[in-house]
């Protein structure tokens, strides 16, 4: 039986192919593809590449640490580390579909052998103790419900004083979100937690907390700087509608909404193990 929220993400076949197409109808050359061309599809989290590089920027990465990106989607975090720091990268996701492209995409940019995808479930990880000098997740635990076991898990493969860097989208205060929103059609997937209940859960897998950012308020901003520069220039290439289907249109527009009523908010945390 395919998980539910494996089968949210998984809805068309041969991800990469449908990019590629898109791409080269808009007249780039698949040789010589750079990470920026890809950013508007695999970096589909709230702010984007802005948003991985200042998670980054508390990772203490050298090019020879290794990182564990849980929940990597198409991979474009990972990728973005790789390149800017020239360390190695290790994503998992639930999705194969994911996995499968990631590598692929990963390819293209010439960053396959800094970068290596694997299917998995993120609140049973399939590494070792102490394995890794940084994780992050990015818009990943609001399909986990179990999110106690998701940073315990964390914990126990970085290395002592190893970072954990988090951003996630939170229950805010706004009311009920409203839905499709792109992690969930429907409630029944959606597992947010408060900004109320974060601290304790990172502190209870045993992180020590450093800092905590609440970007909402740019997070916004950046959705009408999109909107606006979609209306001059039109829409990209490639975005998040090659995976989650024809009603992404109606997602965003309900993730616009859902963070000006403050339904949702976006915040990072940054913990030391």
């Amino acid at each position: 039986m395919i998980d539910p929220v494996a089968a949210h993400y998984s809805g068309r076949d041969s991800l990469a192919d449908i990019i590629a197409e898109g791409l080269q109808r808009a007249g780039k050359d698949l040789n010589e593809l750079t990470t920026a061309d890809l950013a508007t599809v695999d970096e589909f989290h709230i702010r984007g590449r802005k948003a991985t590089m200042e998670l980054a920027g508390h990772l203490k990465l050298t090019e020879d640490a290794h990182v564990l990106d849980i929940g990597s989607g198409l991979g474009g975090p990972a990728r973005t580390l790789a390149e800017a720091y020239g360390c190695h990268v290790t994503g998992l996701d639930l999705t194969q579909a994911f996995c499968d492209a990631a590598q692929i995409l990963s390819e293209w940019v010439n960053l396959g052998n800094r970068v290596a995808f694997q299917q998995g479930d993120a609140t049973n990880l399939p590494f070792a103790d102490d394995q890794f000098d940084a994780a992050m997740t990015i818009h990943v635990a609001m399909n986990i419900a179990a999110k106690d076991k998701m940073y315990e898990q964390a914990k126990r493969i970085l290395k002592p004083g190893g970072i954990f860097a988090v951003y996630d989208v939170l229950q805010g205060e706004g009311g009920d979100v409203l839905f499709p929103v792109p992690w969930a059609r429907e409630p029944s997937i959606s597992h947010l937690a408060t900004p109320d209940e974060m601290e304790p859960l990172l502190a209870g897998a045993g992180f020590k907390i450093s800092d905590v950012q609440d970007s909402t308020r740019e997070s916004q901003s950046w959705f009408e700087a999109i909107t606006a520069q979609m209306a001059q220039s039109g829409k990209p290439p490639v975005t998040a509608q090659v995976f989650l289907g024809r009603d992404f249109p109606e997602m965003a527009r309900n993730q616009v909404r859902n963070l000006a009523e403050r339904r949702i908010r976006t915040v990072s945390y940054i913990c030391e193990a």
